[in-house]
């Protein structure tokens, strides 16, 4: 296996636990965390949920088409359209959440960790399609 190959695929298996971790938290958490909270800060953990679930869903549609590419169903070209791009903008990219004290602390974690890897991936994809870029 090459090396890109073995990142990426730590890179989707960390994506995937923290879907599977988001998903618990709102499953079977996030309405408990609620309920002992005002009105104000309830808008806010579910606007910081969908933040979390945001990040994790364009990561891992990222991921998704990075293994395309490794298995030969996509080009690379392809990869380097605006349809396989990471999005998200501003709402993905955005740092606050973590540091906000009225949050539950659970969801606090994920939104510091999905940011971090947000932003990791969001690097790679730069760097993605510069290489492609230079190529053509």
């Amino acid at each position: 296996m090459s090396e890109p190959t073995t990142f990426f695929n730590r890179t989707y298996d960390e994506t995937m636990s923290l879907l599977i971790e988001a998903r618990n938290y709102i499953a079977y958490h996030e309405a408990s965390d609620q309920r002992r909270l005002p009105p104000h800060v309830r808008l806010q953990v579910s606007y910081e949920s969908m933040r979390v679930t945001s990040r994790l869903t364009q990561v891992m549609a990222w991921l998704l088409a990075q293994k395309a590419v490794h298995a030969g169903e996509l080009t690379t070209e392809q990869l380097a359209s605006d349809d396989f791009a990471l999005s998200g903008g501003e709402v993905c990219s955005d740092p606050s959440g973590p540091d906000n004290m009225n949050l539950p602390t659970g969801l606090r974690g994920l939104l510091d960790r999905s940011h971090r890897l947000y932003i990791r991936v969001s690097r790679l994809d730069e760097q993605v399609r510069r290489s492609v870029a230079v190529v053509a």
